[in-house]
This record gives structure tokens, sequence and C-alpha cells, in this order.
């Protein structure tokens, strides 16, 4: 009977960390509660955040989503900063 040696390739097979911080489009709307047709104006706009395409699927990093919310804090408070005499 012939054995097969099983190669160990833990050092070189790469992480899923890149994957397990994404999320779909739905997982994204779902989070925010509002529409994927919020999602698509906000990016046709310019304001939305950066997203990629796997095929036909829009996907969108935690870390870019984490950005995108921080900078709409940011606008929100310069609009409301303005506004106050």
């Amino acid at each position: 009977m012939k054995t097969h040696k099983i190669r160990d390739t833990s050092a070189t097979t790469p992480t899923l960390s890149l994957i397990d911080g994404v999320l779909s489009l739905s997982e994204l709307c779902n989070q925010l509660q509002v529409s994927a047709q919020t999602i698509y104006d906000l990016r046709s706009q310019g304001r939305g955040p950066r997203g990629f395409r796997v095929g036909r699927e829009l996907r969108f990093r935690i870390s870019e989503i984490d950005a995108w919310l921080m900078r709409l804090e940011s606008e929100d408070d310069r609009r409301h900063q303005l506004r106050t005499p």
C-alpha cells in the first residue's frame, strides 16, 4: 500500500484577513438600515463608500466603511458649526 505525505502549506497559504473585513451591499444596507438605492445614489454623487466588484456583486471593505462614516460625521459637524452663531 502506497502512502502519500501531506505537505504543510500553512506557511505559504495566504490568510483570509482581507476577505474577513468585507461586506456585501445587502449586508451594508442592513447595518445602516438604508436601501441599496441610497448607497448607489451616494456613490454616484461621490459621497458614498468606496467599493469594488467581485463579478457583478458590489463589496465594501469594513475599513473603508469606517473611514467613510467618519468623513460623514465630520462633514455633518462642520455644517452644524457653520449654522451656529
